[in-house]
């Protein structure tokens, strides 16, 4: 079964680009370790100034996409790391009210095109 691919847009506050590089640039263990557990690989996050926009890229190789969102959702390490993350982003999802709820923060964006040359 192929990767599947997604792509995650939201706003970063202005005034909190300074902290949210700062916090990225040495992510929590447990973070990572979550995101590893729930079949997340080759994850990033581009940051689109002239809008504010953060997009996260990453591919998801396992087989129950949505239970193990769910299981990233309850791991303390990251509820506790969207604690300080949420506050620092203005999501673009309706209704939404932070990360690992019902609604998500990040909205997801669809896929038009891909290519995946030789390497």
């Amino acid at each position: 079964m192929p990767a599947k691919r997604v792509c995650q847009l939201i706003k970063l506050k202005p005034s909190a680009e300074a902290e949210y590089r700062a916090i990225h640039a040495a992510v929590w263990p447990g973070v990572l370790a979550a995101l590893e557990r729930a079949h997340i690989t080759d994850y990033s996050i581009h940051y689109f100034a002239p809008m504010q926009l953060l997009i996260a890229n990453f591919k998801y190789t396992g087989s129950d996409y949505e239970g193990d969102m769910k299981k990233v959702a309850e791991d303390p390490e990251t509820q506790r790391w969207w604690k300080v993350t949420d506050v620092m982003q203005e999501t673009l999802v309706e209704g939404a009210e932070g990360s690992g709820k019902e609604i998500p923060w990040w909205a997801e964006a669809e896929e038009v095109f891909r290519f995946e040359g030789k390497a």
